[in-house]
Order: C-alpha cells, then sequence, then structure tokens
C-alpha cells in the first residue's frame, strides 16, 4: 500500500482486482473459499455514488464481510518504511503474513481508485485526490480498516519491522503507528518482536536504545505486552546483500558468494 498523488484510478482496474481475487484463490491460498464476483461488486457498491472525500471505513464493510479470513497465530509481520525489502523476506522465509498476503491486500495493493460522484455510476480515471488532502479518502479508508482487521487478529508471537536509518522509525502517523498498534488486543498476542533493519550505507539513526523505537517500547509495555527488540537480523543483512554485494559491509557476508 502507498498513498498515491494527483492521478487517476489505476486503468483496468476491475479487471487487475478480480484477476487478482482468482490468483489468490487458485494459486496462492488454493483451500479458501471465496466469491470473486460477489467481491467486486461489494467494492464498487462502497465507492460508486460518493465523492473522492466521503468513503468511510464502515462503507467497506460489504468487502470485509466477503473476504473474511482465518489469519494464523505466530505468523503475522507488521512493517512500516521497511517496503523494499519486507516482501523479499515473507518470500523466503514463508514464515510470515503481512497484510499485503491478505485477500484485500493482495487485490489492493498499489491500486488507486475513485469514483465520480457527479455520475450514477463509474470511477474517475483523471484525478483522484492525494491520501493526505481528505480524512475519508476511498483508499486510505480500505487501508485503514483492512489494517485494523489484521492487527485485531494478531495472536501468539507478531514480528515489527522497522528502519533504524531514518527518524521517525516508529512513526505515530504512519499506518501501523495510528491504526495497528492501538488496535493489537493483549490478550491474545504473547510477544511483540521488534526487528530493525539499517539501509547498508546507514545512517544509523535509531536502534532498540535510542530514538522513537523507545517510544514504541514505552506503549507496549504501558499495554502489558512482552517484547523484544533486535538490531540487523541476519536473514534480513543477506537478502541486502544479495541484491547489493558490492558494498562493503555485505563483504563479511559469507552467504553472498
Amino acid at each position: 500500500m502507498d498513498p498515491t498523488g494527483e492521478i487517476g484510478t489505476t486503468p483496468n482496474l476491475q479487471q487487475i482486482v478480480t484477476g487478482r481475487c482468482y490468483e489468490y484463490v487458485t494459486l496462492v491460498k488454493p483451500s479458501s473459499r471465496f466469491n470473486c464476483d460477489v467481491i467486486w461488486m461489494e467494492f464498487e457498491r462502497a465507492i460508486f455514488k460518493r465523492s473522492s472525500c466521503s468513503v468511510r471505513m464502515n462503507d467497506y464493510k460489504g468487502i470485509f464481510r466477503a473476504t473474511a479470513q482465518i489469519l494464523p497465530c505466530d505468523k503475522l509481520l507488521f512493517w512500516s518504511k521497511t517496503r523494499d525489502i519486507i516482501h523479499n523476506y515473507v518470500a523466503v522465509t514463508q514464515s510470515f503474513w503481512t497484510l499485503e498476503n491478505t485477500l484485500v491486500g493482495y487485490m489492493f495493493n498499489d491500486l488507486i481508485w475513485c469514483g465520480q460522484p457527479e455520475r450514477d455510476r463509474g470511477f474517475d480515471y483523471h484525478s483522484c485526490p492525494d491520501w493526505s488532502t481528505c480524512l475519508n479518502h476511498p483508499a486510505l479508508s480500505l487501508w485503514k480498516q483492512a489494517s485494523q482487521n489484521f492487527a485485531a487478529a494478531a495472536c501468539g508471537n507478531i514480528t515489527v519491522l522497522l528502519n533504524g536509518s531514518i527518524h521517525q522509525a516508529f512513526n505515530k502517523t504512519s499506518m501501523f503507528g495510528s491504526v495497528e498498534v492501538d488496535n493489537l488486543n493483549q490478550r491474545m498476542v504473547s510477544h511483540v518482536h521488534i526487528k530493525v533493519i539499517y539501509n547498508l550505507d546507514g545512517p544509523y539513526v535509531e536502534s532498540c536504545t535510542r530514538g522513537s523505537i523507545l517510544e514504541l517500547i514505552k506503549v507496549l509495555k504501558t499495554r502489558g505486552f512482552h517484547w523484544t527488540c533486535t538490531e540487523n537480523d541476519p536473514t534480513l543483512v543477506i537478502l541486502q546483500c544479495l541484491k547489493n554485494p558490492r558494498w562493503a559491509s555485505c563483504q563479511s557476508v559469507p552467504a553472498v558468494y
């Protein structure tokens, strides 16, 4: 998921969304049972006849009923500002689920959409507002509801991946900081493992003992979560070095060669 700029609805949106849905139920999670046509119908119902800044989280209740999933305990992975590496990590380890591994996340990742309120039906393919311009942006509302559901379903051990090379690695305005943390259930989540990763060329701005990550730890402590925090997970470092093997920091990583 990513905030969007002043461009219109993704062309061929219906074909992409329903195609991803059929791919998910056929190849990604073949044991799942979902009606992709009903899901699209519920999505259209949430968007049409509403202005681009008036689609609320509750307007998507139909699509979330149609895509309800039971998520596995001990496998949910949350992330913020670590997009470049997170999905490679999931693919290699095959041990985690991110929001993008759920059906809703899989269908709508990186897509843009908004309706045309002056017409009875149809998407606006010419211009959709930026996420930051309105509280009830149609894409933002869907991702907020999806993130809330994802966090509320978390159970057992969960993992959080943060970027220690930036200020505000734990940003209270991010989707993780503003939605997901608040919806974790301490009666269901037994342990939160924070993993801090750095860019290969640095800088080393925040850590388990410095910066905004301490704010996250404070929140977890206050709410009664058990937690640990580690830096530079070896698997994550190897994945970074496989993509950028010439960095000096990669010369001592045997798995790169």
